[in-house]
């Protein structure tokens, strides 16, 4: 079901050979107009993610993060710059190839789960690949399959509302990643949880990353989950800094 990641260790394989980003932002500019003002957020924002690695993503409230995940997920354009999935320039194209693009590139975990209340866990991760034109019985095995490797097989037929905080998570999870996609933006994944729940959250989600070679960024308030992360990075005047 999964293929074995390439150890994230840097931009450089063990081979002493280039590795290509799976997603990276090139000199991203983005701002807003508040009234007669203009706010400036990002600006020359760099940022390379590779496969199999996660990358905690750590920055105060008006930073800027929520804006980096959303131009990282194609869901807004910078106003100039670059952003690229699996080597492909992705900022100029329409609404429509963004979307086409997302739904099989990139997979997306909130803080709330945002799950459909009136599925199952098993509907839940189906449909997506299902809209993606995987025929239900397929959608449905894979799914069992990550049911399976979340811990999960037993609740394949309870709905969100008779699930735990942590185990409507981990479905989240699976759904993010059930097309297979090359980049996973999880923003405040286990901000909902206590603590306990949240590392357990968090180890599963690891072990999927692994297992997978997806690229993850994390968007965090959690510092001991975010020591846990390949790397750590923040925003400092609208630009990307890596943090020791």
């Amino acid at each position: 079901m999964m293929n074995k990641p390439t150890k994230p260790v840097s931009g450089v394989s063990l081979k002493g050979e280039e590795r290509v980003p799976v997603l990276s932002l090139k000199n991203v500019v983005r701002g807003y107009v508040e009234g007669n003002s203009k706010l400036e957020i990002l600006k020359g924002a760099d940022l390379n993610l590779y496969e199999g690695e996660m990358v905690a993503l750590v920055a105060p409230s008006g930073a800027g993060k929520s804006t980096l995940m959303h131009l990282a997920g194609l869901l807004e354009m910078p106003q100039s710059g670059e952003v690229l999935i699996g080597g492909r320039e992705c900022s100029k194209l329409n609404d429509d190839a963004r979307t086409a693009i997302r739904r099989t590139e990139v997979g997306f975990v909130y803080q709330f789960h945002q799950l459909l209340p009136e599925f199952t866990a098993l509907e839940n991760i189906a449909l997506p690949q299902m809209i993606c034109g995987l025929k239900r019985q397929d959608a449905e095995e894979r799914a069992r399959q990550l049911l399976s490797y979340m811990r999960l097989s037993e609740r394949e037929t309870h709905r969100p509302a008779e699930l735990s905080g942590g185990e409507q998570q981990r479905v989240a999870i699976a759904r993010a990643v059930a097309n297979a996609p090359r980049v996973l933006l999880a923003d405040e994944p286990t901000g909902n949880l206590d603590p306990n729940t949240s590392q357990y959250v968090f180890e599963a989600l690891t072990a999927l990353v692994r297992a997978s070679g997806v690229a993850a960024l994390l968007a965090t308030h959690n510092l001991e989950i975010a020591k846990q992360m390949d790397r750590r990075i923040t925003l400092r005047e609208g630009k990307v800094v890596e943090l020791p």
